[in-house]
């Protein structure tokens, strides 16, 4: 399922427990682990050490990669390291793209301090612009890093985006034998709306569900559950989360416009922000 994974590393707590999880996946899928380091050329950090002109941030990048190579050495997993240069949101996504990573592991937050590129703007700037999966984790005292995973849900409106993310969630259950629970949410606050005749949305979610459980059999996937909600899309995802002891989401990063949309990209942002488990986004590989 993943052979190489990008783990994006400040040093900070969050990207300490994540990197806990991330050496639990490759140690599954006995994928390589890349500790990538970047530091913030939008930032002044160049000084001036006995003569020698030299950047801290960079020197302290060492450190860090060192670090966090001796914790996945003492995991037994496979790993790299590298330290870069450059304004850290793009510089990660294309990095991934670059070298052919198949999965970006990030915290929404992190050390606040001279390191500080994994604050949760930079990490929501990566999941915008990678088209390579991204797995993120609000590292909050509820936050539940539980793997393998059990039951992954996947959100759907059965568009393109949507679709996408759903064959990634279900070769990932395919991989795990884990349960997949499909949902579709109508959401009632679109202005196109009409409470009094929620058939058409109803419809549009259940062949959304449908077409997901079409493809699920491709990947090892027998049985579904299915959820249809109304509502806002990302309660409904939250509160699936809760009712079926969700273990992961894995969500595309865009949707269908329209009565039954779900998964637009202020959708996909806020439910990473709220998601008390790691969710994987999804985006366009022909567009990062």
């Amino acid at each position: 399922m993943y052979e190489d994974v990008l783990l994006p590393f400040d040093g900070s707590d969050g990207a300490a427990a994540v990197l806990q999880h991330t050496a639990a996946i490759a140690g599954k899928f006995d994928a390589t682990v890349h500790v990538l380091f970047v530091a913030d050329t939008t930032r002044d950090s160049v000084t001036v050490v006995e003569g020698r002109t030299v950047d801290a941030l960079a020197q302290q990048g060492e450190d860090i990669v060192a670090e966090a190579e001796r914790a996945l050495r003492a995991e037994g997993v496979d790993h790299e390291s590298d330290v870069v240069q450059g304004n850290p949101a793009p510089t990660i996504a294309e990095y991934a793209a670059q070298y052919g990573h198949d999965l970006i592991a990030m915290p929404t937050h992190g050390r606040r301090g001279v390191s500080r590129y994994l604050v949760g703007s930079v990490t929501e700037k990566v999941v915008r612009l990678s088209g390579v999966p991204v797995l993120t984790a609000r590292m909050r005292d509820d936050e539940q890093l539980a793997f393998p995973y059990e039951n992954i849900l996947l959100p759907t409106d059965g568009s393109p985006g949507a679709t996408r993310a759903a064959e990634h969630g279900l070769a990932l259950a395919g991989a795990l034998d884990a349960t997949v629970h499909a949902l579709s949410v109508v959401d009632t606050a679109f202005a196109g709306f009409d409470v009094r005749s929620p058939t058409a949305g109803e419809t549009a979610a259940n062949d959304a569900l449908d077409d997901l459980e079409a493809t699920a059999a491709e990947h090892g996937v027998e049985e579904i559950v299915r959820h249809v909600d109304q509502g806002s899309p990302v309660d409904g995802i939250l509160d699936c989360i809760d009712d079926a002891d969700i273990d992961t989401v894995v969500m595309g990063t865009s949707g269908r416009r329209g009565t039954d949309r779900i998964l637009l990209g202020s959708v996909a942002e806020k439910t990473v922000r709220s998601a008390p488990v790691p969710v994987i986004t999804v985006g366009d590989p022909e567009q990062s």
